[in-house]
C-alpha cells in the first residue's frame, strides 16, 4: 500500500495534467461531430471533477492521519 503522501502527489499531478489538457482536448476533438465533441468534453470534465474529489478525500485522510500520528518527531 502506498503512503498517503505519495497518493496525494499522484492525485495532484493527475489533476494538473487534466486541467492543462483542456485546450488541447478542444483541438483534438475539433474535427468530430458536435455531439461527440460535447461527449468528450463532458467526460473530461467528469474525470477532472472525480480527481478533484479524490484529492480532497486524500487531504482529509492525511489531516486525520497527521493528527493521530504518535511517532516521535525529529528536533529542529
Amino acid at each position: 500500500m502506498l503512503p498517503i503522501h505519495v497518493k496525494i502527489d499522484r492525485a495532484r499531478r493527475l489533476l494538473r495534467m487534466l486541467e492543462a489538457d483542456v485546450p488541447l482536448l478542444a483541438i483534438r476533438v475539433a474535427e468530430l461531430a458536435p455531439e461527440h465533441q460535447q461527449s468528450a468534453k463532458h467526460y473530461a470534465a467528469q474525470l477532472t471533477a472525480h480527481a478533484r474529489t479524490e484529492l480532497e478525500k486524500l487531504l482529509v485522510q492525511r489531516s486525520y492521519w497527521d493528527a493521530n500520528d504518535r511517532a516521535p518527531q525529529p528536533a529542529d
